[in-house]
């Protein structure tokens, strides 16, 4: 669909592109505005693929996160909410962490805590990371570190500095957390809206706060950051720089495909409805997503969403979705009968789920019958491996016989 006819669909109300999510999830219900105005059904895919398991790993301490570093396929690396990242060496859980920064972290509020953690293409070289966590006041900080001279199972703690600060005061919900670089080499950082509910402060279409954002820099080596001069609002007057995209509600986790560079966004919802949004390699430079004049495909509140794109795959909480978790499409050739399918979750529905995405259509959406309660995150290993964590403790990896 043309951006005008895109923006023409809106001004007149209606975001018809939607996934009507059942209890049992069966069907799938997409539909273009413009293209005559009908939904067309599709009948969900075949039910759990034959032989698809998860693995049980370790059990932490609530954790959030988990990932792996370019180049590395000996070391897993999982955050644990309060604070530190542990260590999972060939398999086994390290008593020692690999870093410790609870006393700088502000794990108070249920979605405060130690969020997000990146490593850079040249990890193996360099020896840098990156990390998103709460401070006490609410704010959040990106923060650099660098492993170890004399032992790669740890890190330097006195090697911090910071990169960015986000003003985030206000509220400790929506914080957003994930950290992910792309393909060019920049660091994409989620940010959510600020926190409380109905974006008190409309964060969400304003284009002059961090809040609400997928932003997008490049990390010095000695700290702080500059921008990319391909960033969508450099040199316009009152905007951030930093932003990469906006008119988002709490973009929880992010991925790119390590395939193709599609980014992929799970942005968690208010009262209603979880969204996926997919934004294709080689664009997304200044998308809007619509929150908080949106929520999913419908409308939110009064106002303009300049060029809202609609989101590719919608799940409503009255079939027990809460808080979208975003995951990952499967590149790992172990899983043939994943390949190429995005896996996600949700926080309050423990059923593991996958589908087909592409820009501006999601097919073949079925359950994996696999489940993972109060699941936190999914994560992706050197390998592409594919994890899932539960703030309950466990962290799984998907295998099939």
């Amino acid at each position: 669909m043309s951006r005008a006819a895109r923006r023409a669909c809106e001004d007149g109300g209606v975001r018809k592109r939607a996934l009507l999510a059942t209890v049992v999830l069966t069907t799938l219900a997409l539909a273009a505005c413009g293209s005559g105005g009908a939904a067309r059904t599709i009948a969900a895919g075949p039910g759990a693929v034959k032989g698809l398991r998860l693995a049980r790993i370790a059990s932490f301490s609530e954790p959030t996160y988990v990932t792996g570093a370019p180049g590395d396929g000996a070391r897993v690396f999982v955050l644990q909410r309060s604070g530190q990242v542990m260590l999972l060496l060939n398999g086994r859980k390290q008593s020692r962490p690999f870093l410790n920064i609870a006393g700088s972290v502000n794990a108070q509020g249920g979605e405060q805590g130690l969020l997000g953690i990146a490593f850079p293409a040249d990890y193996a070289k360099s020896g840098l990371f990156y990390v998103d966590y709460t401070i006490p006041g609410n704010d959040i900080k990106i923060v650099r570190f660098r492993r170890s001279a004399g032992n790669p199972n740890v890190a330097d703690p006195g090697s911090a500095r910071a990169v960015l600060a986000i003003d985030h005061h206000a509220f400790s919900n929506h914080n957003g957390g994930q950290l992910a670089f792309g393909r060019e080499g920049e660091l994409y950082i989620g940010v959510g809206d600020g926190g409380s509910e109905n974006d008190p402060n409309d964060n969400g279409q304003n284009t002059g706060t961090l809040l609400a954002k997928i932003l997008r820099i490049a990390p010095s080596p000695n700290g702080g950051y500059t921008i990319p001069s391909s960033n969508p609002f450099v040199g316009r007057a009152g905007k951030r720089p930093e932003i990469w995209s906006y008119g988002l509600r709490n973009p929880w986790r992010f991925s790119f495909d390590r395939a193709t560079g599609d980014m992929i966004i799970g942005d968690v919802g208010q009262d209603s409805w979880e969204e996926l949004d997919f934004v294709g390699a080689g664009t997304g430079a200044g998308a809007n997503f619509g929150w908080s004049i949106w929520e999913g495909n419908h409308r939110f509140r009064s106002g303009q969403a300049p060029h809202a794109i609609a989101p590719v795959l919608t799940a409503s909480h009255s079939s027990g979705y809460c808080a979208i978790i975003g995951g990952y499409v499967v590149r790992d050739k172990s899983l043939p009968g994943m390949y190429g399918r995005y896996v996600f979750g949700d926080y309050c529905r423990p059923k593991i789920e996958s589908v087909k995405l592409a820009r501006g259509r999601a097919t073949g959406l079925r359950e994996t019958g696999l489940e993972v309660p109060a699941m936190s995150s999914f994560g992706q290993d050197a390998s592409g491996h594919i994890y899932v964590t539960s703030l309950k403790g466990p962290v799984y990896r998907l295998l099939q016989r």
